[in-house]
């Protein structure tokens, strides 16, 4: 493993008790980009003994995410920043208020080595191992992230979030994982009856999706399965040589909501948190009128790596406005969730349009 530096899906918590999860591989040289996940509450369900958690973010959308910075604006101010590079308020843990560190890899590791785990720990180690085996990936290379890292998760109701460091890695653990989906005789499943039900319900009603087109992009969704009646999911993490540009290389300007229509040229970054796919051929619809749009880029994980290399998409978002500085050019993305958009914004393969 490389040199280790702020990574996404890695955990904080601050100096006040609460816990943040990073988002992305990118931050300001005195702040870590991460979303409040859970404070500190006398009831809450997370947690052991008399330290009880509730759960902030209750869903990994925009307008939720909004509600955690109004939140925090009320009663932490200290963690909201406004950025100048994305041009947007978002949520930003200064380095001085981290009180504690929690690295996936380690987590895992240490799990592995104890005699002594709960059920749910159990059964992620065993998730882990079995696609490990699989792959051929090593376990250094995985790690375990969500309520599990900061040890507040509940057996009875818990998921297992596992992360995967690497493009490489990824990529055959990606290849793995629909090798197991295709077999009868293995203990991991895709989502199947009650449960692939509920998981389109939920995101019907939260995106903007009919019920077919929640259940033709997940059978695109490679990362996400049960085992053992418990859900998992997988989450590929950049390596700090992956890692695609540091913060204020390039400066984001908003230019208003598009509606497009492109064909997908390259997907190599659609594994990641954001997730980036080139693009060629593009139509807009709706909006402001360019013509060098390259790249949509999304943090929504539905909308990750869920079209292929030539394929049509359909996409709403906010028109972005790039000046890359370090090769001194400008051009246009359309980024996928964002608080201007509303929770209304989209990536859709034009295949499954009109899946009612």
């Amino acid at each position: 493993m490389e040199k280790r530096h702020f990574r996404d899906r890695d955990y904080i918590e601050t100096k006040d008790g609460l816990f943040f999860c990073v988002v992305g591989n990118t931050h300001p040289p005195n702040r870590v980009f991460a979303y409040l996940k859970y404070a500190p509450t006398p009831d809450g369900k997370w947690g052991k003994g008399p330290k009880r958690y509730s759960r902030t973010l209750e869903y990994y959308t925009i307008p939720a995410l909004l509600n955690t910075i109004n939140l925090l604006e009320k009663h932490f101010p200290q963690y909201v920043y406004d950025s100048p590079v994305f041009q947007v308020r978002m949520s930003a843990v200064p380095k001085n208020y981290i009180r504690h560190y929690f690295y996936p890899e380690k987590k895992l590791s240490h799990l592995l080595r104890v005699q002594k785990c709960d059920s749910l720990q159990k059964k992620a180690i065993t998730i882990a191992s079995l696609i490990s085996r699989e792959s051929g990936v090593p376990l250094k290379f995985f790690g375990i992230t969500g309520s599990i890292l900061i040890d507040v998760h509940q057996p009875e109701f818990s998921d297992v979030d596992l992360i995967i460091y690497g493009r490489g890695n990824s990529l055959k653990i990606k290849d793995a994982m629909l090798t197991f989906f295709k077999a009868n005789n293995t203990p991991i499943k895709r989502l199947t009856g009650k449960t692939l039900e509920e998981w389109c319900t939920s995101k019907i009603e939260r995106f903007p999706l009919t019920l077919n087109e929640a259940k033709a992009l997940y059978t695109r969704k490679w990362n996400r399965g049960t085992y053992d009646g418990v859900q998992f999911s997988i989450h590929p993490v950049r390596l700090e040589s992956e890692k695609s540009e540091t913060y204020g290389e390039r400066i984001y300007q908003p230019k208003g909501i598009v509606t497009i229509h492109a064909k997908v040229l390259n997907t190599s970054e659609a594994l990641f948190l954001p997730c980036t796919y080139e693009v060629g051929d593009v139509v807009i619809s709706s909006g402001p009128i360019v013509d060098d749009i390259r790249e949509i880029c999304t943090y929504e994980g539905l909308y990750g790596n869920i079209a292929e290399i030539e394929e049509e998409i359909v996409v709403h978002g906010k028109l972005e406005e790039v000046h890359d500085r370090m090769r001194d050019e400008i051009y246009h993305r359309v980024l996928v969730g964002s608080p201007e958009a509303g929770g209304l914004d989209y990536i859709k393969p034009t295949s499954i349009l009109g899946e009612d």
